[in-house]
């Protein structure tokens, strides 16, 4: 129950940003550079308070954790190359169909829903098994949603950009398993870390509004990328970590993590970088729809 609560309230943010672009609130050039705030400022801010403020992890699971996480996007590096160009024939929308399949909501949706299943704590896992996501969002990617008509380019400032930079000194703060950062440093990096979510959802649901109602239900590339994204993804990942060795509770956490409808850093990255976001916008939404009911099988199986 406590699960559709956490589902249902983002998408109701969702739909405040819906209106709010509709009444004009939000759009245009206000978005573009409320997502820069999101991406350079507040999500950087988000990463590093993750790391802060709880008790650290048992060490031996740090590298378990990390280890599983790497093959994960390894794994899921190779079906964004692959399995895009078996979904649509458009070369143009590859690249966000490749984005759409790798990368969930860890950090806006992930985190209050791992906290709800395994126990507070268990947010400190999700966040070290964050770290490779992130460092995967800002290089694969940025190079998917930049490349276009299948031409993936490597733009090297991405390994320097103020996320990558808090990714690094998280993994700082992990290895060296420093486990008390000041509260003068921590409170206002949690509470600008706390603006990333409402604002990335409200960035959403003010994209959505720009579309018909015709558009926002998608189709057949929406609906085959939502079902591998939320459904048989996870799974195939699950059986593949299980069968390599890696702890039962490693595992489900990395499962629940990875089930997460489309990140919403997709629609942000498209909108920095000025590409369409129409149809990362109908992924984003579709799966957040779907979630509403899949994430508390998910929860059912995995707890």
């Amino acid at each position: 129950m406590e699960n559709i609560v956490i589902m249902m309230t983002l998408f109701a943010i969702v739909i405040v940003g819906f209106f709010a672009g509709k009444l004009g609130y939000m759009g245009g050039d206000f978005d573009k550079r409320l997502s820069n705030l999101v991406i350079d400022i507040t999500c950087p801010a988000l990463i590093l308070s993750s790391t802060m403020g709880g008790t650290l992890p048992d060490r031996q699971m740090i590298l378990p954790l990390l280890g599983i996480s790497l093959l994960t996007y390894v794994v899921l590096t190779a079906v964004a190359l692959l399995l895009p160009r078996y979904i649509t024939h458009r070369s143009e929308d590859q690249g966000v169909v490749g984005f759409a399949l790798m990368f969930g909501n860890v950090g806006f949706i992930g985190y209050p829903v791992v906290a709800s299943i395994f126990g507070h704590q268990a947010v400190f896992y999700a966040a070290v098994l964050n770290v490779v996501n992130t460092f995967a969002v800002f290089t694969v990617g940025t190079m998917l949603v930049m490349g276009g008509r299948g031409v993936y380019q490597f733009h090297k400032n991405v390994l320097w950009s103020t996320p990558m930079l808090a990714a690094y000194l998280a993994m700082l703060i992990v290895a060296f398993d420093i486990d008390y950062i000041p509260r003068v440093i921590s409170q206002p990096l949690t509470m600008i870390g706390q603006i990333t979510v409402p604002a990335a959802l409200l960035i959403i649901g003010s994209s959505m509004s720009h579309l018909s109602t015709r558009t926002m239900l998608g189709d057949r590339t929406v609906y085959a990328t939502s079902l591998f994204r939320i459904a048989l993804l996870p799974l195939a990942l699950y059986f593949l970590c299980t069968l390599l060795g890696f702890s039962p509770l490693v595992v489900s956490i990395n499962t629940v993590v990875i089930a997460m409808p489309v990140a919403t850093y997709g629609t942000i990255l498209c909108l920095k970088y000025e590409r369409d976001t129409t149809l990362i916008t109908e992924l984003t939404f579709i799966t957040t729809l779907l979630s509403v009911v899949t994430i508390p099988l998910v929860a059912q199986f995995f707890a």
